[in-house]
C-alpha cells in the first residue's frame, strides 16, 4: 500500500486528481458508507476538502488547482487511515454536519445521521405548538446535536442534553460551547429519566438506541468503531425504547409530545403493542422509524408500557 500512495503523491496535482483517486481506492478496499455521505465520491471530497481546509460548496475552477506536497500528504494520510483503520470519515476530521450546522465528534460519540434534522427545521409541525414549547429534552443526547438543533429552532426554550455517558456528554458541552449555547443547553448525566425527576417538558425527543441483535452481528466494520452503548439494545432492539415509553408521560406538560428514532426496530415495536396508535413520521430527505406520540396518548398506554418494561 505505501507504494501505491507513494506514487499518488507523485503523479496526482489537483484536487479533482485526489477526489477520483480516492474514490477509486476507497470502492477497492469495499469501505462502508454511511456516516454523512453515501459514496465513494462524497467520501473522498469531504476528506480532500478538510486537509485543505476548504468549506463544501468549492467554486468550480478550484477543483483544478494543485497541491503543494504537505497538502498532498495531509489527504493521502486521512486516506490511508480511512482504509486501514475503517474508521467513519467523521472521526478522521472531528467534524459532522446536522441541520446545516458543524458538530464536533470523536469516537466518545456516534456520528450524526438522525432524520430528526427535517423535523427540527420544521419546529416538528403541525404536531408541535412553537410558541408554548419553552422546555425541550433531547434523551440519549451523545454529541449533543438535536439538543442544538432544537434550541436554534427554539431560541426562547430551555433545552435540557441528557445521556448516561459522561464521555458522551463532554463531547456535548464542546458542542454547547462551540455554538455559544451556553445559557441555553444544559449537559445532564442520568440514565434515562433516573436523574430529571420532577421535571416535565413541552417536547421529549430521543434518539436511543435501538439496534437489535441480528443488526449489530451484521454491521460493516465502519459501524464497529462508534460505541456500542448507543447502538446495541438487546435481541430486538427495543430495550432502551420500552422504558422511555413507561416512563416519558410522568416528564410531559400536559399538551407535550414524545418523538423516538428507532429504526429498524420499527417492526418489533408495532408487533410489541399493536393497539397504540403510533404516528409514523415521512421524510422527504430520507429516514424512517420515528414515531410520535402526544402526552394524552402516553397517559392512556402508560399501564401497558410499564407492564411491559417489567416484564421484558
Amino acid at each position: 500500500m505505501n507504494n501505491t500512495f507513494d506514487q499518488a503523491a507523485a503523479q496526482l496535482h489537483s484536487v479533482v486528481d485526489f477526489v477520483r483517486w480516492g474514490a477509486s481506492r476507497f470502492n477497492e478496499a469495499k469501505l462502508y458508507f454511511g456516516h454523512g455521505t453515501d459514496n465513494a465520491v462524497d467520501e473522498a471530497l469531504f476528506l480532500v476538502l478538510h486537509a485543505l481546509n476548504l468549506a463544501p460548496g468549492l467554486a468550480p475552477e478550484m477543483y483544478h488547482a494543485r497541491l503543494t506536497e504537505a497538502e498532498k500528504e495531509a489527504v493521502l494520510s486521512l486516506f490511508r487511515r480511512r482504509i486501514v483503520e475503517r474508521l467513519p470519515a467523521p472521526y478522521l476530521t472531528h467534524e459532522a454536519w446536522f441541520g446545516g450546522m458543524s458538530f464536533y465528534v470523536d469516537q466518545r460519540v456516534l456520528v450524526p445521521r438522525s432524520p430528526f434534522a427535517e423535523l427540527i427545521e420544521a419546529r416538528f409541525a403541525p404536531w408541535v405548538d412553537e410558541e408554548r414549547t419553552e422546555k425541550i429534552l433531547d434523551l440519549c443526547s451523545g454529541s449533543g446535536c438535536i439538543a442544538i438543533a432544537c434550541a436554534a429552532a427554539f431560541p426562547w426554550a430551555e433545552v435540557d442534553a441528557a445521556d448516561v455517558s459522561a464521555e458522551a456528554l463532554d463531547v456535548a458541552k464542546i458542542n454547547i460551547e462551540r455554538h455559544q449555547l451556553q445559557d441555553q443547553v444544559r449537559a445532564v448525566q442520568t440514565d434515562l429519566f433516573a436523574g430529571l425527576k420532577g421535571k416535565r417538558y413541552d417536547l421529549i425527543v430521543s434518539n436511543p438506541p435501538y439496534v437489535d441483535a441480528e443488526d449489530m452481528a451484521a454491521m460493516p466494520e465502519e459501524f464497529r468503531r462508534e460505541p456500542a452503548l448507543g447502538l446495541a439494545a438487546g435481541e430486538d432492539g427495543l430495550e432502551i425504547v420500552l422504558q422511555i415509553l413507561a416512563q416519558a408521560s410522568d416528564h410531559l406538560s400536559r399538551d407535550g409530545v414524545l418523538v423516538v428514532e428507532v429504526g429498524n426496530s420499527e417492526a418489533a415495536l408495532v408487533n410489541r403493542f399493536p393497539e397504540v396508535p403510533f404516528v409514523w413520521l415521512e421524510f422527504e430527505r430520507g429516514g424512517h422509524g420515528v414515531f410520535l406520540l402526544q402526552a394524552e396518548v402516553l397517559s392512556e398506554y402508560h399501564a401497558l408500557f410499564r407492564q411491559a418494561c417489567h416484564t421484558t
